[in-house]
């Protein structure tokens, strides 16, 4: 993590806590969100940004006191961290250094970490409602292929060759699109590991593209590999030409993670799936579209 002026970090930072690379329009009102009710994409997206703005505030009120904070983080630390909330995350980096503070200084800051924390709460409710309500949208379309999957030749990780007829090899294939230092795409690692042990016996498997890993990137790679074996996650992961059909299909995705559903045929089947699939509703959801491309391809 560079040293970034704090609010920035903590802006770069949160579309890490939610759904990495992906934008929001503006919005007001300061402390009270209603999740309860369901809302739509574009609210949620207004309200995703508001509360992103109420964490810049906070720290821009002590940014002197912040910027202490941010100049002593590890780097690799900051850029590994699968902790969601990122006032926890705060709250652990000044553990370390609350030395450095005076007694009124560190009360300033813990007081300033409450209030993130909170707001971080109310984001994690507002990103699994719009997780749910994608599923739900995509499951809807299941059976009508949205367009075909790119014809790649490229290699996993270990530098084996992998081709479009991996897809052949089973009945559906879930692709999974992520990248190193984007926390929500690490956190869903281990639910995307145990989907692929289900699907084994199902006739069906989990790929990754890991987004780092573009035309062998070998520090992309070697992070991914790290991060993947401690997530335990050992399927098979793939590092894509950027000049390709499917390396390209992958540079204009503008959030991740994203999933997509391919069959036999190398169609894609419904929508993309944006977010993490390690929210139980979200699962369940992917799992009964998953079995549904599963039946019609036994007939």
């Amino acid at each position: 993590m560079k040293k970034l002026t704090v609010a920035l970090l903590i802006a770069t930072m949160l579309l890490g806590m939610t759904a990495c690379g992906s934008s929001a329009n503006q919005s007001a009102s300061a402390t009270e969100t209603q999740t309860q009710t369901t809302m739509s994409e574009d609210e949620i997206n207004a309200r995703m940004n508001d509360l992103a703005n109420q964490e810049n505030d906070i720290i821009a009120e002590h940014q002197d006191l912040w910027n202490t904070v941010s100049n002593s983080m590890d780097k690799e630390e900051a850029k590994n961290s699968t902790e969601n909330n990122y006032g926890k995350f705060l709250e652990t980096q000044l553990d370390k250094i609350k030395d450095q503070f005076s007694d009124e200084d560190l009360q300033t800051l813990n007081q300033d970490i409450e209030k993130i924390k909170k707001i971080e709460d109310q984001m994690a409710e507002l990103v699994a409602q719009e997780s749910t309500q994608e599923t739900d949208s995509s499951s809807a379309s299941t059976g009508e292929s949205t367009g075909k999957f790119p014809d790649f030749s490229a290699k996993d990780l270990d530098g084996n060759a992998v081709d479009s007829s991996i897809f052949s090899q089973n009945a559906v294939t879930v692709v999974n699109f992520w990248f190193n230092a984007c926390s929500p795409c690490v956190e869903e690692l281990p639910a995307l590991n145990k989907l692929n042990e289900e699907l084994k016996d199902k006739g069906g498997q989990v790929i990754g593209v890991n987004a780092d890993a573009l035309d062998g990137n070998k520090d992309g790679i070697a992070d991914a590999k790290g991060i993947l074996k401690k997530q335990g996650a050992n399927y098979v992961n793939l590092a894509l030409d950027s000049d390709s059909e499917a390396g390209q299909y992958t540079s204009n995705i503008m959030a991740f993670p994203t999933t997509v559903l391919v069959d036999r045929s190398g169609n894609i089947i419904g929508d993309p799936i944006l977010g993490g699939i390690n929210n139980d509703d979200v699962y369940d959801q992917v799992m009964k579209t998953i079995d549904e491309i599963i039946a019609k391809d036994q007939k």
